[in-house]
């Protein structure tokens, strides 16, 4: 009993908190949502209450957690399977699970402090590349951890049918472990992404910000976070509106991501075996 009162009670303290955030990002931001404010990059005085909106921190968010994302999965998808499938037995994993733990408790702005100091090392400066690392570098703890939780789900009979007719573990890991757990991959990789496209700390110090679209990977760019931060940081009071607008895109983008890695679960998992 106490404990069924306790799990009502979690979520609804949860559920609770959910809805406040979102009914507040709403009526804030809706009166202030206009066609402007998507499709078009601020103009002279926009800070200042003046015309224009932020397509160019919803086109940067998108290029900055797109590319972060990338970047991500080519070392968490074969770090995932090589804890599991090629060493799986060996003590060095559990001291790499730990350190992937760690790194995902760092907060956000000690990474875009680390890859601020890499980027000066190297001589590179505020940019939509900077960004893309650093981003990339936030990603893969969570996205490694999740893929290695997913993988470690894979039926032992469907791997020991498949080692015992000959199977390569390369043949094992990426032809048939990768098939079966492909839903949940994805799922992972959403959940990845929708931390790196709202995340403002990480690319604060690498990315820089930008009233313009950025034309390199080397050029400074927005982001949504960053946007909502400069405009509620403005003491006026239309300007203040328009942070909630940002704010209300931006949760209806996370929200979007969400369900949609909910449905392709859930669609994909008929091909998987149970």
């Amino acid at each position: 009993m106490i404990i069924k009162i306790l799990m009502v009670g979690s979520f609804a303290i949860v559920f609770g908190s959910l809805s406040l955030i979102v009914w507040t990002v709403f009526s804030k931001g809706l009166p202030a949502l206009s066609l402007d404010m998507i499709t078009k990059i601020p103009e002279g005085g926009f800070y200042m209450g003046g015309e224009g909106g932020i397509l160019n921190a919803i086109l940067g968010s998108f290029l900055l957690a797109i590319g972060g994302t990338f970047l991500a999965i080519l070392f968490s998808l074969p770090t995932a399977l090589f804890l599991e499938v090629f060493s799986k037995s060996s003590a060095w994993c559990s001291y790499v699970r730990l350190s992937l733990d760690i790194l995902w408790g760092i907060p956000s702005i000690v990474y875009g402090a680390f890859g601020f100091i890499i980027m000066l090392s190297v001589g590179l400066r505020a940019s939509l590349l900077g960004g893309i690392i650093t981003l990339a570098l936030l990603e893969i703890p969570i996205m490694t951890r999740a893929m290695d939780e997913i993988i470690r789900q894979t039926p032992k009979n469907l791997t020991q049918a498949a080692l015992a007719l000959g199977v390569t573990k390369f043949e094992l890991a990426y032809q048939i472990i990768i098939r079966q757990t492909f839903p949940a991959l994805i799922t992972a990789i959403l959940l990845a992404f929708g931390r790196g496209i709202g995340d403002a700390a990480s690319v604060l110090f690498t990315a820089g910000y930008t009233d313009r679209i950025p034309n390199s990977l080397f050029r400074p760019v927005a982001s949504l976070p960053l946007a909502i931060f400069f405009q509620l940081s403005v003491p006026f009071p239309e300007v203040q509106q328009r942070a909630y607008a940002s704010a209300l895109i931006l949760t209806i983008i996370v929200l979007l991501v969400s369900v949609v890695s909910r449905l392709v679960a859930s669609r994909m998992n008929r091909f998987t075996i149970k």
